[in-house]
């Protein structure tokens, strides 16, 4: 195996920052409190969460107020998605739900799950770009939506959907609108003050923070219902304990990544218009997935006829690459992910997925191995597969 190592799989997670991390650690040791206690070392632990929520408040552009903090991404989609639909099932006897088939499973499942209970669901169109046209949502809207659903930036094939003239739709109609923000965080500028969105999701290890916590914005006057139930925490909302250190590692890696934003994007695109490029002029029988152009600036993605991604994910990493595949890995049965299923690519191109994205630590060098090697592994591939 070579020495090289090269890490190309900033979608699934980042490392967290050095400065992050030095943030963090009081909380781990000196500053141990638990931040209900009334006691000296509960309110200095309770002033860290509450300096946390204001920071990520002011960096979304919404009042304190409005931030709940969560374990990760997932659990703020699972309480968007189920508070607000048993809310308005409550409130005004509305149970039908609308997503979109090219989802993050944490709201496909969550959906799936309020509909065995008996909420009706119903999935958008999606072009053969995974975006949601706004003239197909207004024409589905009823006055028993309960909630709408759509992803802001998918994690599979890269795509950014106009967010801002979705949630507009609904908002004309007064119908509750969240949106799975966990990839755009840290990509994306993201300013609630000006978008029309009700509920949206974050989780701090897509933006060089701590995995285990994540935010949910819930815009003042949404309804919305607990699903973890217990003490008072997080207004009701989400009882347990507030992991103190690693709500503050999360506000300092969102303060630290949109001061960086314009710098790091910039160099992301960079990179990611050569991989794209370079493997579409390399590489016969390839296709791009997701928009051209409206797309995460950091995100390339592709499917390769006659190549099983999984083999192809193997093969990178035991040349030192880690990348990652839209395919799903079963034994014995390998299927496409839903996302390429529902853009409309067939099992055998679908199953040949690649999924390559660029960090802040990602060189010309990282990029030019890469583009170098791809092309052999790819071909060698298909020669076995033929053979």
């Amino acid at each position: 195996m070579t020495a090289r190592q090269v890490y190309l799989d900033y979608a699934a997670s980042t490392p967290v920052d050095p400065v992050v991390l030095e943030a963090m650690l009081p909380y781990f040791s000196t500053l141990y409190g638990n931040p209900s206690s009334v006691h000296r070392w509960g309110q200095k632990a309770e002033a860290a969460v509450e300096n946390a929520r204001s920071e990520i408040a002011e960096a979304l552009g919404c009042t304190p107020e409005e931030i709940i903090f969560t374990g990760c991404g997932s659990e703020s989609d699972n309480l968007a998605l189920r508070g607000a639909a048993r809310a308005a099932a409550r409130l005004r006897g509305a149970n039908h739900i609308l997503t979109t088939p090219v989802e993050h499973h944490a709201v496909l499942r969550t959906a799936q799950q309020l509909a065995r209970e008996g909420f009706e669901l119903e999935f958008l169109p999606v072009d053969r770009y995974g975006q949601v046209a706004a003239g197909d949502l207004e024409r589905r809207l009823r006055p028993d939506t309960a909630i709408v659903s759509i992803i802001y930036a998918n994690n599979e094939i890269g795509t950014i959907s106009p967010i801002a003239d979705l949630a507009q739709v609904c908002h004309e109609r007064r119908i509750p609108f969240h949106t799975d923000a966990v990839q755009a965080a840290g990509q994306l500028e993201l300013d609630m003050s000006t978008m029309p969105v009700d509920l949206l999701s974050i989780g701090a290890h897509k933006f060089y923070g701590p995995k285990g916590v994540g935010a949910l914005f819930v815009r003042r006057g949404t309804p919305i219902e607990p699903c973890q139930t217990g003490g008072p925490q997080e207004s009701g909302l989400r009882a347990g304990t507030h992991n103190v250190p690693l709500i503050v590692g999360m506000a300092k890696a969102l303060q630290l990544t949109i001061a960086g934003l314009e710098l790091h994007v910039g160099r992301y695109h960079q990179l990611r218009d050569r991989v794209i490029h370079e493997i579409q002029e390399r590489i016969p029988d390839t296709q791009l997935t997701g928009h051209p152009v409206q797309r995460l600036p950091n995100h390339a993605s592709f499917v390769f006829q006659g190549v099983d991604g999984n083999q192809l994910l193997a093969a990178l990493d035991l040349q030192g690459f880690g990348c990652s595949s839209a395919s799903a890995c079963k034994t014995g049965d390998p299927e496409p992910s839903d996302v390429l299923a529902a853009i409309g690519l067939p099992r055998d191109l679908a199953l040949g997925s690649l999924r390559v994205t660029v960090g802040r630590s990602t060189t010309d060098d990282d990029i030019h191995g890469f583009i170098e090697l791809l092309p052999e592994l790819v071909e060698r591939i298909r020669r076995v597969a033929v053979s």
